[in-house]
């Protein structure tokens, strides 16, 4: 197992395998930015499988693909094929701002992938304008029913509620999660990068004061992934709401992840700045052992908490770059 300093396991890989995105929603990448990664500094598919069974031999069984938008890699659903085949992967899955969705779905669950999250602030045409920069509202709408027609049964709609912005809509977007029997996680903005660091949060914890004897939750006690999201479910079982809270309730001492960014550094926090660069041993052709060396290395690294509330100003590369 992967444990670390602060006794913490780490059974959760998230990997990134684009930093480019074809949106540019204002709590991830800056409008105008263009400073992505070159593609031939990429990690190929091969290294991709070849480091997530370094993790998977090591007692990590959840990984996630993100980005930017990862269905902007050419022929994804071939390394989703070769990481749900390899032995100790019990979860497989994807986050995606549901441009390129519809595209793919079936290509997706027929390659192994387990679960979806997909990316929607609004079912106001104007605030998913506002947000992303891009008018892609029918195409989220479209992509969430053939991921549905797919054969995909557990569906996440992620939702940055922001002040001013979007916050008066959540209470739709609930009752839209019902009709169509998705799960809504709610997720308080992460001070990355310039655009996001001027962004307040709307605190999930008073919310959810607002939001329980309307809707009669209860905390859930099963388990909806592998991240660090509180789940609360309604009494009739129509609804699960889960509540990412990094501002207002941290989860550090919970930790059970860590992010691999598409050239293959290993981010050991989202805000730290603790890192260890894979790809050098990578193209050296090491051993596997000495790669899974690295990796517990590189896990001893991982900080005991972030400082999101304390050092708001702190980390300067922005989430695109680090991986979802």
């Amino acid at each position: 197992m992967l444990i670390d300093r602060f006794n913490r396991r780490i059974d959760y890989l998230r990997i990134s395998v684009t930093d480019k995105c074809d949106l540019r929603c204002t709590y991830c990448i800056p409008q105008g930015f263009t400073e992505f990664e070159k593609p031939v500094n990429w990690l190929s598919f091969a290294e991709i499988e070849r480091v997530a069974g370094a993790f998977a031999r090591m007692g990590v069984s959840r990984f996630r693909l993100t980005g930017g938008e990862p269905l902007l890699r050419k022929n994804l659903p071939d390394l989703v094929a070769r990481l749900a085949t390899l032995p100790g992967v019990s979860d497989l899955s994807l986050t995606t701002n549901g441009t390129q969705l519809d595209r793919f779905a079936y290509d997706l669950r027929k390659a192994g992938l387990n679960r979806l999250n997909v990316s929607l602030d609004s079912l106001r045409r104007e605030c998913v304008q506002e947000i992303s920069g891009k008018d892609s509202f029918d195409k989220v709408i479209n992509s969430l029913q053939t991921a549905r027609d797919a054969g995909f049964e557990q569906i996440k709609i992620n939702m940055v509620p922001l002040p001013g912005v979007n916050t008066g809509d959540i209470e739709d977007m609930v009752a839209f999660c019902i009709a169509n029997g998705f799960i809504l996680r709610l997720i308080e903005v992460m001070p990355m990068g310039v655009s996001a660091r001027g962004l307040d949060y709307f605190n999930l914890l008073e919310l959810i004061e607002n939001l329980r004897p309307k809707y009669q939750l209860h905390e859930s006690k099963r388990v909806y992934g592998g991240g660090p999201a509180k789940y609360w479910e309604s009494a009739d079982g129509r609804f699960t709401l889960g509540l990412i809270t990094p501002r207002s309730q941290h989860f550090c001492a919970t930790c059970n992840r860590v992010r691999m960014s598409v050239d293959g550094t290993l981010y050991l926090c989202l805000g730290q700045e603790q890192s260890m660069a894979l790809k050098p041993l990578l193209m050296a052709n090491c051993s596997d052992a000495l790669l899974e060396q690295a990796i517990q290395q590189a896990v001893d690294l991982k900080p005991e908490k972030h400082e999101f509330n304390e050092k708001p100003d702190k980390i300067v590369r922005i989430m695109a770059k680090t991986g979802g």
